[in-house]
């Protein structure tokens, strides 16, 4: 294989599918997503049969349990993929919305209306379920998308391919607006990343090196989230009944992912009261806790915090516990620590809450909620390809209307300029 051609060719095939989905409607983006639904059920069994070669290949390499069940394509992992093609498909569609629209004082109409982004280059790692998550969301969107998987999963992402391409086969869409990279070589990502002339935008999904190897040698601009150091403050005079469940909720429920809880800062006022019950609760779900001189004291069992673990994402059931003296200490850490990607405060305070709500530069910020909650399914928009902490050109959890940007249109009756 001649993967630099390959590649090339891949993208001028995207690039050119692209401008036929500018004038694909609606009804046959949804028909083709309803289609490709249809065929995940029908081609179930060929689906799994090539996912298990997947599976014992990482089971040969001795990869953890949690890794196979990201990659494993159960019955309920598939029956979830065919649930979010029919909701992505009963989405609104974004695109050829005009979001405004003003009248100049020479008689122009000036407007803004939504477009695709164009080619979207997207490289992920072990779950085989976001190829066709990513998929959906592009083609729904009007974006063309050129999908590279990590080696573990590529058995299991080339059968996906079939199906899909099958689906834009019979809606009349060409092949080239849903690519999988068939190359698990890092050369074709090097080669992905330098096709600034075809490819409009690059979303990396994965682990923080994953990340950074993508922005640090990516031609193109990079939409990214390189970690997730999520911080939840219990404030004074707050509900501690509900900061137990919320914190609980936000470290346990799943601690492997992005948006759990990594830092729990609790006012001094509430931490004598607090902390005995909250961290005999964490530790028996297993949680190792880390603490800072005054959580220490509260609690004999908790391991002295190291200045690494602040800003630090365990992904797993380790939680740093610091006490502070009052909100300004707790905006500080979360200033000099956080990644940006969500914080909550536990509050009864109103105006406590408004200034979190305000200072805190993070791309989701919750008031007495947990942070689980930064997802694109949980904030009401349907589904997402990833968060993003870059704020150019999204922030946040990114559905639909942040894979599209807007364009000016004008109406004139012959103005000219003088």
């Amino acid at each position: 294989m001649d993967i630099p051609q390959v590649i090339r060719e891949m993208a001028r095939e995207a690039k050119e599918a692209g401008r036929s989905l500018r004038n694909v409607s609606r009804p046959v983006k949804d028909q083709v997503l309803l289609r490709m639904a249809e065929l995940l059920e029908e081609r179930k069994a060929h689906l799994q049969a090539e996912n298990q070669k997947d599976v014992e290949a990482a089971l040969g390499l001795g990869h953890t349990s949690a890794f196979i069940d990201r990659l494993t394509l159960s019955d309920k992992v598939i029956n979830a993929m065919i649930t979010g093609l029919k909701e992505v498909a009963a989405l609104p569609d974004p695109v050829g919305e005009v979001t405004k629209m003003w009248r100049r004082p020479n008689g122009l109409w000036v407007g803004r209306v939504r477009i695709p982004l164009g080619v979207i280059g997207f490289i992920y790692e072990s779950r085989p379920n976001v190829t066709v998550d990513a998929a959906a969301l592009c083609l729904k969107s009007g974006n063309s998308v050129l999908l590279k998987g990590g080696k573990e999963a590529i058995n299991s992402n080339l059968a996906l391919a079939e199906v899909m391409q099958q689906a834009l086969s019979e809606g009349g869409i060409p092949a080239g607006a849903v690519q999988v990279i068939p190359s698990v070589a890092r050369e074709a990502t090097l080669e992905l990343l330098r096709q600034d002339e075809l490819v409009d935008l690059i979303i990396p999904r994965g682990g923080e090196g994953l990340i950074r190897f993508v922005a640090e040698n990516s031609r193109i601009p990079v939409l990214k989230h390189y970690k997730g150091v999520c911080h939840i403050f219990v404030d004074e005079g707050a509900d501690l009944d509900l900061a137990e469940t919320v914190c609980f909720n936000a470290k346990v429920q799943r601690p492997g992912v992005c948006n759990a809880m990594e830092t729990m800062l609790v006012h001094e006022a509430v931490a004598p009261a607090f902390l005995p019950r909250m961290l005999a609760r964490f530790r028996a779900a297993g949680v190792e806790l880390r603490g800072c001189p005054r959580t220490c004291s509260l609690d004999a069992g908790v391991v002295p915090a190291r200045e690494e673990d602040w800003g630090f994402e365990f992904l797993d059931l380790i939680l740093a516990v610091k006490v502070v003296p009052d909100l300004d200490a707790a905006l500080d850490h979360i200033a000099r620590y956080s990644s940006q990607h969500t914080e909550a405060i536990i509050t009864r305070d109103y105006d406590r809450a408004q200034r979190f709500l305000k200072e805190v530069d993070s791309s989701v910020v919750l008031v007495n909620a947990s942070t689980r909650f930064n997802d694109g399914g949980e904030l009401g928009l349907g589904a997402e390809i990833g968060i993003s902490t870059s704020k150019l050109h999204a922030f946040g959890p990114m559905g639909l209307e942040e894979l599209t940007t807007t364009k000016f249109i004008v109406y004139g009756s012959g103005q000219i300029r003088t």
